[in-house]
């Protein structure tokens, strides 16, 4: 097997070229422009969704093979579901965001994320829009790469409680949510669509917290495998209410109940009030 840096520069050129084709489809330059969007459990999924899924695997594929991992896209995981998990998987999102792609609010994003066992150690998020790729390695710090280069990147600190910023969803919220945001601490909000531009955010210190509740569903394990990576090699932490770290590559691709990014500084406060919060709303 290639050693991690040289897995990271591949994955790397890949999240680039993913990203040059989900830009040629949004801004309508692609020879055969249809988004030809079609609904999955009420999702929406469009001819590029399934283009940049298989740009993906095909590319790593090709540089990096099939005897050491198995890939996992969010357009390919059934075929997958029978098998017993791998030791190495690639857990792909082509398409973070496709709401936001469709309606051309430029919140979206590309996940590519190394999983060994059940824990992300490699991460690329690509946010086409804003021409930017943040990359990490399991205890080789965040970095956000543009056209010229790359530098390291660090979230916020010193702020009060009060003075944090949540970023939020624009499409998926439901009534338990709603409460818990009306309810914390801090009552700064933000607009983001897809996972990934909101952790890109925290990263470029416009926001400080993200809260992801499940619903009726839940977030899958490419949602959130590479997002969580690159904040948490950046300073910050990503876990489940309870403090507990989330894990990948299990028999459930959903990661259900209550999840906490931040930029770590009041990381056990907010947690702590959210379960707080969201036991009063369930006595009320």
């Amino acid at each position: 097997m290639k050693d991690l840096q040289e897995i990271l520069a591949i994955a790397r050129e890949v999240g680039w070229g993913a990203s040059d084709i989900l830009r040629s489809y949004y801004h309508e330059t692609t020879a055969d422009f249809n988004l030809e969007v079609q609904y999955k459990q009420n999702e929406p999924v469009t001819v590029a969704d399934v283009t940049v899924s298989q740009f993906i695997v095909e590319r790593l594929q090709a540089a990096l093979g099939n005897e050491d991992f198995a890939y996992i896209s969010e357009e390919t995981y059934k075929s997958q579901l029978s098998r017993k998990p791998p030791s190495w998987v690639w857990i792909i999102d082509p398409l973070d965001g496709t709401r936001d792609f469709i309606e051309k609010t430029g919140d979206y994003a590309i996940h590519i994320a190394l999983v060994k066992e059940t824990r992300p150690i490699l991460a690329v998020v690509a946010v086409p829009e804003a021409e930017k790729l943040y990359f990490a390695t399991k205890g080789g710090g965040t970095f956000v790469e543009t056209r010229n280069g790359f530098v390291p990147i660090q979230v916020s600190s010193g702020k009060h409680i009060e003075d944090l910023t949540v970023v939020v969803s624009r499409s998926h919220r439901h009534e338990s949510l709603n409460y818990l945001l009306q309810n914390l601490p801090c009552q700064n909000q933000k607009a983001v669509g897809s996972v990934g531009c909101k952790i890109a955010a925290i990263l470029e210190q416009q926001a400080d917290i993200y809260v992801s509740l499940s619903g009726k569903s839940a977030p899958k394990d490419w949602d959130i495998a590479a997002p969580e990576l690159i904040l948490t090699e950046a300073g910050g932490k990503f876990t489940h209410f309870d403090g507990t770290l989330l894990h990948y590559n299990t028999d459930d691709i959903n990661q259900w109940g209550g999840l906490l990014a931040s930029n770590g500084q009041y990381h056990e406060v907010i947690c702590k009030e959210a379960q707080r919060i969201l036991a009063q709303l369930a006595s009320g």
